[in-house]
């Protein structure tokens, strides 16, 4: 899909207010350790086996669900702009962090392009979340656009598991 077929389509939006300094809540972003105690659906087990954070590096990991069932995902690093941005292409992976189909849906994109904006406000930092598909179909949009109130849904349970992270740290 050409980029002007991508001007029609928009991204997914998600902003919420954390009571924690912007250095904070971003480096519970960037770092390994931080991420392995909150990143993830609730419930799930994760362990990363890549994480390399600069430009064109790899965050690699694998999801456990309480069943049993593996998930693997990465993040490949586009932009850092410590503690302002943070720009990265999400997508489900093999073990060997090849870019795979999601396993619930053929027509889901392969890519998905995420920036993550961190706004200082006074005491608190407001993070927003944006996220389009990248190179997709129309297809692929469509599939995109129809599970925006699911994708939004988990990113919140997500964000609800930081937000506790970020309460026992303080």
């Amino acid at each position: 899909m050409n980029r002007e077929s991508q001007k029609d389509h928009k991204d997914l939006v998600i902003e919420r207010t954390f009571d924690v300094p912007r250095e904070l809540l971003y480096a519970a972003w960037t770092s390994q350790e931080k991420l392995e105690k909150w990143w993830g659906p609730k419930g799930y087990d994760l362990h990363v086996t890549q994480f390399d954070l600069r430009s064109d590096g790899i965050f690699l990991y694998k999801q456990q669900s309480p069943e049993g069932m593996e998930m693997w995902g990465k993040f490949e690093f586009m932009e850092i702009d410590a503690p302002r941005k943070l720009m990265y292409i999400s997508s489900f992976s093999n073990s060997a962090g090849e870019t795979v189909r999601a396993p619930f849906s053929s027509s889901w994109p392969l890519e998905i392009q995420n920036t993550l904006t961190f706004v200082e406000q006074d005491r608190t930092t407001k993070l927003i979340m944006r996220g389009t598909p990248l190179n997709a179909t129309e297809e692929e949009y469509q599939t995109f656009e129809a599970a925006k109130e699911q994708i939004e849904e988990g990113f919140n349970g997500t964000l609800d598991q930081l937000e506790s992270y970020l309460d026992d740290i303080l």
